[in-house]
């Protein structure tokens, strides 16, 4: 997907229909127009056996709101691309996901900031391009995520930019492994803490009243194993010091993922799983 589709802002939405501040919702949704430009007439079959999304009906942090979703490619396909889409955030493409090497099946979640009442809508693409898609609806406060000032300084927000931990962890829980483990094809699981602002550029400073420039997790590139893995591109919808956890192979024994954001700034971290 070409990266100027991820920017699809208010003229767009406000042509079929927006979420009011207030948390009602107008008469119509963004998706059909977003689906249109995103996908064309392409045909997306809806089937919850091959995506699924669990996200809150009503979150209670506008600013940080969990979404998982899961992928299990049909028999015989493998997956290519993944993309979560917030209807109605100002950068509805707010997450994707593209395999160097397509994978039967997949599952992750982000930690992500919701504008407003929205649809949510994954979109999975298998590698002979036929698409297939899960959609859910989040309500929230109403408050307007994007445009809230941060939760750190600025200046103290950019001591700590670009670090970030790395964990790889079993699904140890019977529930959550029924969940994840039977969509993903794996009892394992990595999380990625990052320590970034993500500036939407809709802020603004508390002290000196001038907006703050956009800045967030422009892409993360993923190795297992000494091998590339997947590529994360983000948005300003990702929130404020994102988690992001991805379904890995059990043989998982070294993982390591470089961050670049949208000034250009570039970070690694690197773990080595002797204990597993």
């Amino acid at each position: 997907m070409p990266r100027s589709m991820m920017f699809i802002f208010a003229g767009l939405l406000g042509a079929s229909g927006f979420f009011l501040p207030n948390g009602g919702q107008a008469a119509e949704s963004s998706w059909p127009d977003l689906r249109s430009e995103l996908y064309g007439q392409q045909y997306i079959g809806a089937s919850q056996k091959v995506v699924s999304i669990d996200a809150p009906y009503r979150t209670e942090n506008d600013a940080r709101t969990k979404i998982s979703v899961d992928v299990r490619a049909p028999e015989g396909q493998q997956l290519k691309r993944v993309s979560l889409i917030l209807d109605e955030n100002p950068m509805p493409v707010s997450a994707q996901f593209e395999f160097v090497e397509p994978v039967p099946a997949f599952s992750f979640a982000s930690t992500m900031r919701i504008n407003g009442p929205t649809g949510v809508h994954a979109v999975a693409e298998m590698e002979n391009g036929q698409l297939f898609m899960a959609e859910g609806f989040v309500k929230t406060s109403g408050l307007g995520a994007c445009s809230a000032p941060p939760g750190t300084d600025p200046e103290e927000a950019l001591a700590t930019l670009g670090q970030m931990e790395m964990t790889l962890r079993r699904l140890v829980d019977v529930k959550t492994l029924q969940h994840s483990a039977e969509a993903s094809g794996s009892d394992t699981e990595i999380d990625v803490d990052i320590s970034h602002p993500s500036h939407s550029g809709m802020q603004m400073d508390q002290i000196s009243l001038l907006y703050i420039p956009a800045r967030y997790v422009d892409t993360l590139d993923i190795e297992l194993n000494g091998a590339p893995y997947a590529k994360v591109t983000g948005s300003i919808s990702l929130s404020e010091n994102p988690t992001i956890s991805f379904a890995v192979p059990g043989t998982t024994r070294r993982a390591k993922a470089r961050l670049q954001d949208t000034d250009g700034t570039v970070s690694e971290v690197e773990r080595q799983f002797a204990d597993y």
